[in-house]
């Protein structure tokens, strides 16, 4: 008893270090202090440490509808990548920046049938790679299919299902593309697009979710519940940020296709 009163007199003291505990670990119980009691002193300095920036964020949020989680990811680390996790969210919301400036515009360039993907017997490959693309026209694009004239007929098709409202004509090894005209139809039909392709990001998003919900999980039997909340919480916090970027972004295109 006397030796376990010794143990945790030096937990508050190893608190007040808990700004240099993310970087160098978890503060040590002191010398001699037996095994059972060292894994106990180690844990309940973990747990509080969490509980404290909990606490902190809901005490700033005070008055507001949801209190912000902000865990150290040196903390969790041994259970989960919490910056690996923001980086893949991050990188659903770059893809759909990414498709809304390829791909939904209201003037059509010849860059914006670069990205189509042909179905060959050889495999997967860009349009571009296939064939020249140029523009003849305002109103045309045209796609020289010389060098690969067997992949014209996948070419043709590939441009057809983009989801672009193209209707390609063929000519020999000639694809031409007539560009639809900027009309009120139009833009309401790149719009509803935009929505589309936010929903299939929004989608991917919540597997990056729940995939990092499920590594969490699988720690529940070492350590504490409450652990395991903050960090579903903050899960959810950072996915909640990524989503409300994507509404923006749809927002901001919807606004610019249909003027």
């Amino acid at each position: 008893m006397a030796m376990a009163l010794r143990c945790f007199r030096h937990l508050p003291p190893l608190l007040y270090s808990s700004s240099s505990a993310a970087l160098r670990g978890l503060p040590q119980p002191p010398a001699g202090c037996p095994d059972p009691l060292r894994f106990g002193c180690q844990r309940g300095v973990h747990q509080v440490l969490l509980t404290r920036q909990f606490a902190t964020k809901k005490a700033k949020g005070k008055g507001q509808s949801q209190a912000k989680v902000n865990i150290k990811a040196a903390l969790v680390e041994d259970i989960i990548n919490l910056e690996e996790t923001s980086e893949d969210m991050q990188a659903v919301v770059e893809a759909l920046k990414e498709d809304f400036s390829r791909n939904l515009s209201v003037r059509t360039s010849p860059g914006a049938l670069d990205h189509i993907v042909v179905m060959t017997k050889e495999g997967k490959f860009p349009l571009n790679q296939l064939g020249q693309i140029s523009q003849k026209s305002p109103q045309l694009l045209v796609v020289n299919m010389t060098s690969f004239p067997e992949s014209t007929a996948a070419a043709m098709k590939a441009i057809r299902e983009s989801g672009m409202n193209l209707n390609p004509e063929v000519d020999g090894t000639i694809i031409r593309v007539p560009v639809p005209k900027v009309t009120r139809e139009h833009r309401e039909s790149l719009a509803k697009l935009a929505k589309q392709s936010t929903n299939k990001s929004k989608e991917a998003l919540r597997r990056v979710r729940s995939k990092s919900v499920n590594q969490v999980k699988k720690f529940k039997s070492k350590v504490s519940e409450d652990t395991i909340w903050l960090l579903e919480k903050q899960i959810q916090q950072m996915a909640d940020s990524a989503t409300a970027e994507m509404d923006k972004l749809l927002a901001a295109k919807t606004k610019e296709l249909l003027g």
